[in-house]
């Protein structure tokens, strides 16, 4: 089965750029999460957590 897979990805132009972009989406995605985390204010945090409390 691997083999079938891998003989007809071989056979697609230009497929070893879609690992690439794929990283980098991913990569990016994680870099701005950890970034909002970072830099997100205290007192929205302490609010959204509380959401579940209110009710």
């Amino acid at each position: 089965m691997l083999k079938f897979i891998k003989g007809h990805m071989e056979s697609i132009i230009g497929v070893e750029v879609y690992p690439l972009i794929s990283l980098l989406i991913f990569f990016t995605f994680f870099v701005a999460l950890f970034w909002w985390v970072i830099t997100a204010k205290k007192e929205h945090i302490k609010e959204v957590s509380n959401i579940p409390l209110d009710s």
